[in-house]
């Protein structure tokens, strides 16, 4: 039967706010950037790695595959035994992942590093985690929103940077610089962020574990390789039926046991259940711009709707819409202060949709699409800043990480389906030009619908949240100690 383990401090790092901030920031945005590190490099990877490209296809799927198994793990993890702790192991991962991959001339070890930087994923949620146990009240709302938006500033960021180095120098610098980023976060934490005093303890659900990573491993295989296998074939519908199975398997072993890795009852509830839907929805609003604008942008001006740029072009595109995310953290705090995350929430949703409804009239220029991807940034930031408030306001800080880590997944869940929609609405709504076939107009604009109509769908759940204002942050000494409502539960499995 775990209890709330308040232990100290795990060694003399100042508990500076800002400095803290930063810090977990900055780790955040290093990891991100490992998800868009590698695109500009998907079209030479089999005459770099000397093998045929369904094989080297496996060096963006395994990165996911290792980010989703390793997420709620390290969340569950970090409220057990530190949160600095398991950040700390998390950077090492990608640091070390990241110098395989730079030593890397061939297939194998390539992917062992990138299933490596996929282990790292936890950090974004943990961050959010020890920002709730070491920060002020009146600091927690901004700092988190910037935590939780360091996701999507990353991949916005990664994709120029990542152009830019691979055309101009050797393609093995991209994992040097991300191994440099990667130690100098390590360094940071380990120096200037505490260890968080909240503890579960508790023994580790490790036959949990391994259900849940079978269960997505499955689901999520079968959406990022359906195109290509086939989403008829035998292999397809067995992943996704074995999916079904596990995760029926899963639930009920999670319902019977003390101590389980995800709490089931604690997700089910109301609060917790349409924000972790919410984030999903708004997961797959943002990948669907980030599947259009390459496409648009790079596709022959001949078209009629294509820009004829290059993969820079792209890069730098959606670079502002990361400095739009960034921006946007403290405007979603204050909202959140004065009409509840819930307001946040739906306002986020409102704005996306009104991107993708205006990108359905303006996509013929560059200057068009850089605005409409801020907008969407805009909306994204709003909503990505309200999800760790409205989350940390229905569960105890003593299962902020675990909860943090559902949510980061949900999220991933959605790009997933996002990537395989578009993938397929590419695939079968084509045009031809010059004899070679390629994605119509009507394609791009049933894909702005789409996401336009995901937000709608986050619209739609946030209006079933609370709306009273989670009383969620940490006293005046930095440590937490407000309970939000929902009262911390010592019952074991009964949450």
């Amino acid at each position: 039967m775990p209890d709330v383990l308040n232990k100290p401090s795990g060694g003399s790092a100042p508990r500076n706010p800002t400095v803290i901030v930063v810090v977990l920031a900055l780790a955040g945005i290093s990891v991100s950037l490992m998800q868009t590190l590698v695109i500009p490099l998907v079209p030479d990877l089999p005459r770099l790695l000397d093998s045929s490209p369904a094989d080297t296809a496996w060096i963006v799927t395994a990165t996911l595959l290792a980010a989703a198994v390793a997420t709620p793990v390290a969340g569950r993890l970090g409220d057990m035994y530190g949160k600095r702790r398991m950040l700390l192991v998390s950077l090492v991962l990608m640091t070390a992942g990241s110098a395989l991959c730079a030593l890397s001339d061939s297939l194998l070890p390539m992917l062992a590093g990138r299933v490596l930087q996929g282990l790292s994923a936890g950090v974004i949620p943990l961050g959010i985690s020890v920002m709730r146990d070491e920060m002020p009240a009146e600091r927690l709302g901004s700092a988190t929103a910037l935590m939780s938006a360091s996701l999507g500033v990353g991949s916005a960021l990664g994709l120029p940077l990542a152009a830019l180095v691979a055309d101009n120098f050797d393609w093995h610098f991209l994992f040097w610089g991300s191994a440099v980023l990667g130690a100098l976060g390590a360094t940071l934490v380990l120096l200037l962020v505490p260890e968080s005093r909240v503890r579960t303890g508790g023994s580790f659900d490790l036959l949990g574990a391994l259900g849940l990573s079978a269960a997505l491993v499955s689901l999520l295989l079968a959406m990022s390789k359906g195109a290509d296998w086939g989403w008829g074939s035998g292999t397809t519908l067995g992943l996704f039926a074995g999916a079904v199975v596990i995760l029926l398997a899963w639930g009920r072993f999670e319902l019977r046991t003390p101590q389980p890795l995800v709490k089931l009852r604690t997700i089910a509830r109301r609060e917790v259940l349409f924000t972790n839907l919410a984030g999903a929805a708004f997961g797959f609003s943002l990948f669907s711009l980030q599947m259009l604008v390459p496409q648009i942008v790079q596709l022959p001006e001949r078209t009629g709707y294509g820009l004829g740029g290059d993969l820079l072009t792209v890069g730098l595109v959606m670079a502002p819409q990361g400095l739009v995310l960034m921006l946007m953290a403290p405007v979603s705090a204050t909202i959140s202060r004065a009409k509840g995350p819930k307001v946040t929430l739906m306002t986020g949703a409102v704005v996306v949709a009104s991107g993708y409804a205006l990108n359905l009239v303006l996509m013929s220029e560059i200057w068009q699409l850089i605005l409409v991807a801020c907008i969407i940034g805009a909306g994204v930031g709003l909503a990505y800043g309200a999800l760790p408030l409205l989350l940390m306001g229905a569960v105890p800080p003593s299962e902020t990480a675990a909860t943090n880590s559902v949510n980061t997944l949900m999220r991933a869940i959605g790009t997933s389906i996002a990537s395989a929609l578009a993938g397929v609405i590419i695939a079968q709504m084509t045009t031809t030009f010059g004899g070679q076939a390629l994605p119509s107009e009507n394609a791009f604009k049933v894909i702005m619908a789409i996401g336009c109509g995901a937000a709608l769908v986050s619209l739609a759940l946030a209006s079933f949240l609370p709306g009273r204002r989670p009383s969620v942050g940490a006293s005046s000494t930095g440590n937490a100690t407000k309970e939000p409502l929902a009262k911390a539960d010592t019952s074991g499995a009964r949450d």
